[in-house]
């Protein structure tokens, strides 16, 4: 027997590792920590235990417990950058500027349509409020291209209103140019969008194409005319909505207050409206009965209905600075839109800074003149020298801008 094996043949393994346990739990009652490595013999005690990570790595840092959280490294707070520095002598001040300028579009035709040119800067005269202004901005535009949304109603209330409806659509389409720029929607129980802007004629036709059978009955004129607006008003430069409708509001959350008081709000918008179903009007009224005691009641309220529509649309028109048609044949679609289509592209604009510069919100309104330069009113002739009877078409007024302080 060796020496260096006798103390293990000796004792026994089993009395060994009793002896070992023993030594163990007599040190961990004392508060001393072991970490036996097992099976490792021969090895150093600098092998056996690695060494603890410098602060800076990050290791654990006499932590106590089952598991160590590294502690987190401090970084020096970000420093906010400075605010330049005002120059020396430079005065303490704000700089605020409030520029308004109106531009009103104004159409000169004669009693039959006909558009008047010629006319100069001298020949016009602005009032706001009537207090009169100083033109400082003065063109005409002919043939100018346009930017127009198409409206039209189409529901299922009555044939010949879809006809005419139908009618004025498309020969609008076939009124326009290739550098016109135009929108389609109808509208029922709300609107619906057909062609975004294009300047594509086909797809507008494709567009009209769809307009085969109605689903709705309602009419809810308020709504469709708000929204379209609406988006009309995110767009720059002069816009023009074409509204080919009865008039007729039957389902709407808005009312016509709500719809006449955005129209006071928007400046650079034209209304053009066509009234449908005028010779069905005559003819019949479409929901009125034919037989029985209320009959003569029904059939009164039904125009009176009417006669308040057709207001309505010729109220719409005028505050915005266009007009309204009431054709009663279908031939005469054509002819109406060729008129709307000259009126819009010949045109004088007229732009002035107003005499009351407050931005207090409030109706400002405007009246236009046509004058031989003197003061007095304008007299117009035609070849044969005779006196022609005029038209001035420009917009009821505005609502000027309000600045909260």
């Amino acid at each position: 027997m060796s020496r260096d094996s006798s103390f293990f043949r000796r004792i026994g393994t089993r009395s060994f590792v009793a002896i070992l346990t023993v030594l163990m739990a007599g040190m961990v009652g004392a508060g001393i920590l072991v970490l036996p490595l097992l099976g490792q013999s021969g090895q150093s005690s600098s092998q056996q235990q690695p060494a603890e990570p410098p602060a800076e790595a990050g290791g654990p840092q006499n932590d106590v417990g089952p598991m160590a959280i590294p502690r987190k490294k401090e970084e020096p707070p970000e420093e906010k950058p400075k605010p330049p520095r005002k120059p020396e002598g430079m005065p303490e001040y704000s700089l605020r500027v409030d520029a308004t300028l109106v531009s009103v579009p104004v159409l000169v035709t004669t009693k039959e349509g006909q558009f008047i040119p010629g006319l100069k800067e001298g020949n016009f005269r602005v009032l706001e409020d009537g207090v009169p202004q100083q033109i400082s901005g003065f063109n005409q535009t002919q043939n100018a291209p346009i930017t127009a949304v198409l409206l039209t109603e189409f529901a299922a209330t009555n044939y010949s209103f879809i006809i005419d409806a139908l009618n004025g659509a498309y020969s609008f389409a076939n009124s326009l140019k290739p550098d016109d720029w135009i929108a389609v929607m109808y509208y029922d129980m709300k609107p619906h969008i057909l062609v975004d802007f294009t300047q594509d004629k086909r797809e507008v036709f494709g567009a009209l194409r769809e307009l085969r059978q109605p689903t709705w009955q309602e009419t809810n004129l308020f709504d469709a005319l708000y929204e379209t607006i609406d988006r009309l008003d995110r767009l720059e430069g002069r816009k023009y909505i074409i509204l080919v409708s009865s008039g007729r509001d039957t389902f709407s959350k808005l009312n016509y207050d709500n719809v006449l008081k955005q129209l006071k709000e928007t400046r650079n918008t034209t209304i053009f409206a066509i009234g449908t179903g005028q010779f069905a009007r005559l003819m019949s009224p479409g929901d009125c009965p034919r037989t029985g005691i209320d009959a003569i009641n029904r059939c009164s309220d039904i125009r009176m209905n009417y006669l308040q529509a057709d207001n309505q649309m010729n109220t719409i028109a005028h505050m915005t600075g266009g007009q309204a048609y009431f054709p009663r044949f279908q031939a005469a679609f054509p002819e109406v839109f060729a008129d709307i289509a000259h009126s819009i592209r010949s045109q004088y604009i007229l732009a002035y800074h107003p005499t009351n510069a407050k931005q207090d919100g409030s109706y400002r309104k405007i009246r236009v003149e046509v004058t031989d330069g003197e003061g007095h009113p304008l007299k117009v002739r035609d070849q044969k020298g005779k006196e022609v009877k005029y038209v001035i078409v420009a917009r009821d007024g505005y609502k000027a801008k309000q600045v909260v302080e």
